[in-house]
């Protein structure tokens, strides 16, 4: 199962809490963490795009770098981790994100990919003049899959005469071309989102269930696997998964706890307003994720909350779910939480046997 790390680009990680780590988002951060994560084996890197916070008394999420520029320096500084920037469709024209990743290519050959993404929080584009009117969220994967079909077209031929209904290509080229196949990964949950998936992506999130509870995401699993198969692709399912460990179960659950009693609830609330302004879309898929209110505090992702061997026995379960690719992880600190994935929860890994040894470099 191969391992990656959702990077903190956005301040305080994907705790909504005041009790949690209260920290800014820097390139200085975000390196250590990559570097680390590398030196311990794991096999991606990727980076949300977030225009807008949700507020509050963390000001959470109101602090974000951008994505693709922190992967271009990302890409620099490490030599064989893959990483993952994200395109929000509504502001980074097609030809122009396709240029963007080719460059980042170029400083990493073969190791960058993209997560597409439609845009579903109305103020982040509507603070730029950018929202097109709510029939986006009816209309938004029929955007992102004209905006994939585009760049598909630059990657592999060099130009494009795409003519659809959100964008228009006249004669557009791209030169170079990529060295190597640039993979897309996507979050389709709805099945317009499913559709989507099934036709243009590589690996699609699959958002983890509840508090220790590693196969609860089966079914996810099982429906990408289905939309897959349709189309006659073969798509990866990738689960999103936060890790709460400590030296014992009890000290774990301790901190998750403490964490809970810090929620922000403000934050919280904007957060799952936000969600449930998709009243167009047919898919109440983000509020009934945001607007829940166990777990509200890390956007109710999966969370595996215990010792070391505990979390370790949990991701292996999680291993064992068919069709599974890999995991996602985020960290309640993330310079604490890389170390302690690569010295104490790795090592007790079957399903990471092949990196027994505790460094990779």
């Amino acid at each position: 199962m191969d391992v990656g790390v959702f990077i903190p680009i956005g301040n305080n990680g994907w705790l909504i809490s005041a009790n949690a780590p209260q920290y800014k988002p820097s390139f200085e951060l975000n390196k250590q963490v990559s570097q680390r994560a590398e030196h311990y084996g794991l096999d991606f890197l990727l980076s949300m795009i977030k225009l807008r916070g949700f507020g509050g008394k963390t000001e959470f999420w109101d602090y974000n770098l951008e994505s693709f520029t922190l992967m271009a320096g990302l890409a620099a500084v490490t030599s064989r981790i893959k990483l993952f920037a994200t395109a929000a469709s509504l502001v980074l024209p097609p030809a122009i994100m396709a240029r963007m990743a080719v460059t980042i290519d170029s400083i990493a050959p073969g190791r960058f990919g993209v997560n597409l993404i439609t845009g579903w929080q109305r103020p982040e584009y509507s603070q730029m003049g950018l929202w097109p009117g709510d029939e986006h969220f009816a209309s938004r994967y029929e955007h992102l899959s004209e905006f994939a079909t585009i760049i598909r077209e630059l990657w592999s031929t060099g130009r494009s005469d795409f003519k659809g209904n959100h964008f228009q290509m006249d004669d557009c080229r791209l030169l170079p071309k990529p060295t190597g196949d640039i993979k897309i990964v996507c979050a389709g949950q709805s099945a317009a989102g499913l559709e989507f998936m099934a036709k243009y992506a590589d690996y699609n999130f699959c958002l983890g269930q509840g508090i220790n509870t590693p196969k609860a995401l089966a079914p996810m699993v099982a429906r990408t696997g289905a939309a897959a198969a349709v189309t006659g692709r073969k798509v990866g399912s990738l689960a999103l998964i936060m890790l709460i460990a400590d030296e014992t179960d009890e000290a774990a659950m301790a901190r998750w706890n403490h964490y809970q009693a810090g929620a922000d609830r403000e934050a919280i609330a904007w957060m799952a307003g936000q969600a449930a302004a998709d009243t167009r879309s047919g898919s109440d898929t983000n509020a009934k994720q945001y607007a829940l209110p166990e777990g509200a505090i890390n956007l109710n992702m999966g969370t595996l909350v215990g010792s070391y061997a505990s979390v370790a026995r949990m991701l292996d379960e999680m291993a064992e779910v068919p069709g599974l690719s890999g995991v996602l992880l985020t960290f309640d600190d993330f310079l604490e939480g890389i170390e302690a994935y690569g010295q104490h929860i790795q090592p007790l890994m079957k399903s990471r046997a092949h990196l027994r040894e505790p460094a990779l470099s």
